[in-house]
């Protein structure tokens, strides 16, 4: 036979036999014949979205407050107040759970694209909320119901966004894997709080009092620009390599709970309580503002102050980014709890000094502290830790239970909180009681943390994801049809050419 029939042979053996990911090495990510804009981009892409979500939850506090001004008797008075706040909770939670769902079943990168346009979407029509006939009623239904779906974007931005966020991520440079997950998910959040709170500022000052109608429907409108912005570099995304190796078309159920339900009732379990805890902290902010404030301030005023509430986040976030990468997340986000409950036992002992218009000054500073402690650990490192502890064909899922499970409890603590504020004895209870139970929690989720989380290292996914398949070619699965076969690219099929 010649040399050339010989290789037409060859190559057609090749093309015949079907490749088993299993028993072929495919080269590591960060391997990848890639240049570094082209290893960080789909990072960027995949978890800045997270700056809409910071930015559409936190405005809507100033947003309350101008409506309130407005319409003090049928907004301040009314059950609307409260639904236009808390409405966007529940369409996170049903968000998450949804795009959860797609994100593994369907596509990482299909599930960002719809939560993209739904936020921009349902961002326009919040600004131009309008009820029939010129209604207040209407008006504010309307604003509600829009806000319900603007939450249901926001939940796709966790699961479909920050998993695909954390799967690119493996192919960037050891040992700042974790700092630029934490840059391009919850240090956008923070961000997008900051600029929540100035915006309005801003237009405040441009418009004056006179305007606030429109200052309250700009600052809703302006919240189309974050998501837009994205939607060329996400419609340029590929899947991600590593859920290109790793897709499962069929879910067995039970084998993914025996090997995952302790894991993740963990980490749901810590969420739960700093989500839970976090509500009492905000409880701070809105003293401190208001000794330094006093009743008559100007409207900018009050949203500046509230500004630099927010600022506190980003040297937190910003640090703990780097400290996560030298310790790791389980330890970053055990040291951080623990030490934002040390602070929060200490801001509780002294509440009737700090809170005062005497000590304003030490009270903000002491209570910056605190911020940052929260965002260096728990704020940066639990999505970090829900993302990066689970295998690639369940992790959208996995994800999105454990923050679900983290944002009710936020919702039963906005319940309990208060509860345990009004039945204080006395005033100085009353913000001190608060304190004591959210920091107890804070060292109860700092042990939990240490001490049963995994450890998350700079090639977590990778050795998951083997992990996952040995449990279920145990027993019994067949791991060889794990994959999208037809998206394999350039780099892998030559890769797997070589060792034929």
């Amino acid at each position: 036979m010649s040399a050339d029939l010989q290789s037409q042979k060859i190559m057609e053996e090749k093309n015949s036999t079907p490749v088993d990911e299993t028993t072929l090495d495919l080269p590591p990510l960060d391997q990848l014949q890639k240049g570094r804009w082209e290893r960080t981009w789909p990072t960027i892409a995949c978890g800045a979205g997270l700056f809409s979500d910071g930015y559409l939850n936190g405005v809507i506090g100033q947003v309350n407050t101008i409506l309130g001004m407005l319409y003090p008797d049928t907004y301040a008075k009314s059950p609307a107040s409260q639904n236009v706040s808390a409405i966007a909770f529940a369409g996170t939670v049903v968000g998450m759970l949804i795009f959860g769902y797609t994100s593994d079943h369907w596509s990482r990168k299909w599930s960002l694209m719809i939560s993209t346009i739904i936020l921009f979407v349902f961002a326009a029509l919040c600004a131009g909320s309008y009820g029939l006939n010129g209604s207040q009623y209407g008006m504010f239904a309307a604003l509600t119901a829009y806000r319900f779906f603007i939450g249901v974007g926001i939940g796709g931005e966790y699961p479909a966004g920050s998993v695909a966020a954390a799967e690119n991520s493996g192919e960037l440079k050891k040992g700042h894997r974790n700092r630029w997950f934490i840059m391009f998910t919850n240090f956008q959040i923070d961000f997008g709080f900051v600029v929540s709170a100035l915006v309005p500022c801003i237009l405040v000052l441009i418009c004056t009092e006179n305007h606030l109608r429109l200052v309250w429907r700009l600052s809703l409108g302006l919240g189309i620009i974050p998501p837009l912005s994205l939607l060329y570099l996400r419609l340029k995304l590929e899947e991600p390599e590593e859920f290109n190796r790793e897709r499962m078309h069929k879910f067995p159920i039970w084998l993914i709970i025996k090997f995952y339900w302790f894991r993740m009732a963990v980490v749901s379990l810590v969420w739960f309580i700093y989500d839970f805890s976090s509500y009492s902290f905000g409880l701070y902010s809105s003293e401190w503002i208001g000794i330094i404030t006093g009743e008559d301030a100007p409207l900018w005023k009050t949203f500046g102050w509230t500004t630099l509430t927010y600022l506190f986040y980003l040297p937190g976030s910003g640090v703990g980014a780097y400290v996560s990468d030298w310790i790791g997340p389980r330890k970053c986000l055990a040291l951080g709890v623990l030490l934002q409950g040390i602070v929060g036992f200490i801001m509780s002992g002294c509440y009737k000094f700090l809170a005062t218009s005497a000590n304003v000054g030490g009270f903000v500073v002491v209570y910056g502290i605190f911020l940052a402690l929260g965002e260096l650990g728990p704020g940066n490192n639990l999505g970090l830790c829900a993302a990066k502890s689970s295998a690639t064909a369940i992790r959208g899922q996995y994800y999105s239970y454990c923050a679900a499970i983290g944002k009710v409890g936020a919702f039963v603590g906005t319940y309990v909180l208060p509860i345990v504020r009004n039945n204080a004895p006395n005033p100085v209870r009353a913000g001190q009681d608060p304190f004591f139970v959210s920091s107890s929690l804070c060292i109860f989720s700092a042990f939990l943390a240490y001490f049963l989380l995994p450890q998350i290292d700079q090639d977590t996914i990778t050795t998951e994801d083997q992990r996952f398949r040995e449990y279920l070619a145990q027993n019994g699965y067949d791991t060889s049809t794990l994959g999208n076969k037809d998206k394999i690219t350039t780099q892998e099929t030559v890769a797997r050419d070589d060792l034929v």
